[in-house]
């Protein structure tokens, strides 16, 4: 009976699926991006950005109507020299993005600016009753910023939150079995504390003060204010509309109709409104003798098997299978000169992690500088698959290092007996074969085994930073202890190279292959882009089938993920919410 079930519904998915491919291919064809002789770009930013764009089919077909922050600067970047684009209209929301992409947007904004076109932010509101700080620190890299009469700007300063389990866990007779390298790998205090320890309060308020301090030095800069005047005002947050722009943090109360005819007075002409999809899908294709550099986008959680996107939460994944199989790509094709590896990822898997590591010095060994571009985070198994890169290049607000690891299980006997009936048993053929199980504790020789492999993985990530970034094995250990710094403290500490986002990526790809500023320049996506996302982006039948894919994604995430229960030795950081 169940199989006839699982056989109707394959049977059904695959029926759906191939009825959407066909209606997004007419679709698709009779889809022509054309770019006005007169136009604004218009950029929708009220929800996040991604990362990356999905390489799974999933992930293509979901996330087919959003831009990936890639996409994104190379559309302001590309739009910033086009005579036909004239300025740009910023729709910007809440707290929805990283502070590290925050900061790329910026920089891409201002470059756009620089050019001499007017770039106007327009909100609805910067935190209808909730924080409002990184909407605020993206709007204000623009000329001008209105928000609609309803709006309020929710600028109220930053505050780390981090929840803790051990309470819920006690409640339900489940044990944490945990342990970590060293103090301030504060992922595990999730399930083992109450609240901040000591040295997790300590790196959480240097995190956040540095944070802080970027955050108000920029804004400051693109508003006028003194620095410590800004700070004072913060402390008077959150503002009503009204209020807002009495004190100089908006510069017009207007609805979005009304902003655009503002824009369209100090351009001086008339122009048709261009989405950045649309303008990014009309790009054009760069001459097959430029010089080529692969670009391989890695977002999310480092795994084992293929890079991914959960439909059930809509996280991707970086799969060592996927991302090893770019690098092999661009090491055989002796066209690609060398490689741009964005890398935006909280860690994961040591062993994949470790899997991808050897692809950069693999590349390097046949002669393909890696030059690393980190967006919101590069921490943990993030920094490991980066630390060996010919350069590392990190937003002031990304979160790095956390040179660390934790591992361990969740004891689970209690809580099936006592709350729920169930009794386990179990026979095995060893001393040692119930090591893995969630039922029961390690016994004495298990958890000695399980501090060994600590120890190991310590070792051996301490050691590969040692020498991948020219340090002083102590001095590693001492910046280490799974501690996560900013960009900018990171750079202090020698665990990056320089502060930026793509543009000084590019510009270290130039410097490293000593290119002139002029050069053309191939940026070749891999894995390359195709099928279904081709199929379906800018297409009206996308919404559609994202919407039948998140209708059936929780079900099949559910049926994926059925029996995975338990904590994993990892090189993760869990980063608190920022806002």
């Amino acid at each position: 009976m169940v199989r006839r079930w699982m056989r109707r519904l394959v049977t059904v998915v695959g029926s759906v699926t191939l009825l959407a491919l066909f209606a997004a291919l007419i679709a698709f064809t009779l889809t022509r991006e054309r770019v006005p002789r007169a136009a604004v770009l218009t950029l929708d930013l009220e929800q996040g950005v991604l990362a990356a764009a999905p390489t799974d089919p999933v992930g293509r077909i979901m996330q087919s109507d959003r831009l990936s922050l890639p996409e994104i600067v190379s559309a302001l970047d590309r739009a910033a020299a086009d005579d036909r684009i004239l300025g740009l209209a910023v729709r910007i929301g809440g707290d929805s993005h990283g502070i590290g992409t925050v900061q790329e947007l910026r920089q891409a904004i201002t470059r756009f600016r620089d050019a001499g076109k007017p770039a106007f932010a327009f909100a609805e509101t910067m935190g209808e009753l909730q924080s409002g700080n990184i909407g605020y620190y993206l709007a204000s890299a623009c000329d001008r910023i209105y928000l609609q009469p309803a709006g309020d700007i929710g600028l109220t300063g930053l505050i780390a939150e981090s929840p803790f389990l051990r309470g819920t866990l006690d409640k339900l007779d489940v044990e944490p079995r945990l342990d970590q390298r060293h103090e301030y790998k504060n992922a595990m205090n999730t399930f083992t504390e109450t609240g901040f320890t000591a040295a997790h309060r300590e790196a959480m308020a240097d995190l956040v003060g540095d944070l802080f301090r970027v955050m108000v030095e920029d804004i400051a800069s693109s508003r006028g204010f003194e620095p410590d005047a800004l700070r004072a005002l913060i402390d008077r947050g959150p503002f009503l509309g009204a209020e807002a722009e009495e004190v100089g943090l908006v510069d017009g109360i207007a609805y979005r109709d009304q902003v655009h005819a503002e824009l369209e007075a100090t351009i001086g002409r008339s122009f048709e409104l261009l989405s950045a999809g649309r303008y990014a899908a009309s790009r054009e294709r760069t001459p097959r003798r430029a010089t080529a550099v692969a670009v391989i986008n890695a977002a999310g959680t480092v795994a084992r098997g293929e890079s991914g996107f959960s439909p059930l939460f809509g996280g991707q994944s970086m799969g060592s299978d996927t991302v090893t199989a770019a690098f092999r790509d661009a090491i055989e094709d002796d066209s690609i000169k060398a490689i741009l590896f964005r890398v935006d990822s909280g860690g994961g898997s040591y062993v994949a992690s470790d899997a991808i590591w050897r692809m950069v010095l693999l590349a390097q060994e046949a002669g393909k500088p890696v030059v690393v571009s980190m967006g919101d985070m590069a921490a943990s198994g993030g920094y490991f698959v980066a630390m060996d890169a010919d350069r590392i290049i990190a937003q002031p607000g990304t979160l790095t290092g956390s040179i660390g690891v934790l591992g361990g299980k969740l004891v689970t006997r209690d809580f099936w007996q006592e709350r729920l009936g169930v009794t386990w048993d179990s026979v095995g053929s060893s001393a040692n074969a119930g090591m893995w199980t969630g039922v029961d504790d390690y016994t004495e020789h298990g958890w000695a085994r399980h501090q060994d492999w600590l120890d190991r993985v310590y070792d051996d990530f301490t050691l590969k930073v040692a020498a991948g970034r020219d340090l002083a094995p102590e001095t590693v250990r001492d910046i280490a202890r799974g501690r996560v710094w900013t960009g900018a403290q990171a750079l202090e500490l020698g665990l990056v190279d320089a502060l930026g986002g793509y543009a000084e990526a590019q510009a270290a790809i130039r410097e490293v292959l000593e290119l002139d500023a002029s050069a053309q320049v191939r940026w070749q996506p891999l894995p390359e882009p195709g099928g279904w996302r081709d199929l379906f982006g800018g297409s009206d039948a996308a919404p559609v089938v994202a919407s039948l894919l998140q209708t059936l994604g929780p079900a099949l995430e559910t049926l994926r993920q059925a029996g995975a229960f338990g904590v994993r030795g990892e090189l993760e950081a869990f980063p608190p919410q920022i806002r």
